[in-house]
């Protein structure tokens, strides 16, 4: 059975903006090896057109290494994207989903094979929601963004977590790995 690993970037003040954190070499090598793990990553609409940015690097590569790497792993790894607008996708290792969030988790965690990976915030809010998540791999960069989307918003019920390890990058940024412990309790 696979695992759902939601990851995701976030600043000190629970803010997910792609263009708040502080990507770097060392962080560009992490996520490329995530991408490199996992079988096939989900996507909200926004994110993804946010992620066609890296398809830019493979016709025009970048003089940092780290980060023409990460656009190969990203264009390699199939995309899943959900969308209420889209109909169809250009990029070629990605779909559309014809089914919703939970009945397309559901199959393909169903399945044996590598880890599906999340990386939108509106996904890892409904999936967190419907208890479908297996880790959580938050990057919380030493940024105080002051204003944007913030992770947890619309949370049903209190999420409990235990802390599996930690992951520090010479930048400052952190990466938190968790597991649900599956108590939760309703919110009063």
């Amino acid at each position: 059975m696979r695992r759902i690993t939601a990851a995701i970037n976030m600043t000190l003040d629970g803010i997910c903006n792609h263009t708040a954190g502080i990507p770097d070499e060392e962080i560009h090598r992490h996520y490329t090896g995530l991408l490199e793990q996992g079988a096939a990553i989900l996507y909200g609409r926004t994110t993804y057109q946010l992620m066609e940015f890296w398809r830019t690097l493979l016709e025009n590569p970048s003089d940092e290494k780290s980060m023409n790497d990460f656009a190969a792993a990203i264009n390699k790894i199939p995309k899943i994207v959900f969308s209420r607008t889209l109909d169809d996708v250009e990029w070629e290792s990605a779909t559309v989903a014809k089914r919703d969030l939970e009945e397309e988790v559901l199959e393909l965690k169903g399945q044996s094979g590598k880890d599906i990976l999340v990386g939108s915030r509106s996904l890892i809010i409904q999936l967190m929601n419907l208890n479908l998540i297996d880790e959580y791999q938050f990057c919380i960069h030493p940024v105080v963004a002051g204003s944007g989307l913030p992770l947890f918003e619309n949370i049903n019920d209190r999420n409990v977590f235990k802390l599996i390890k930690t992951k520090t990058f010479g930048n400052g940024a952190v990466t938190l790995y968790y597991a649900p412990t599956n108590q939760k309790a309703t919110k009063a």
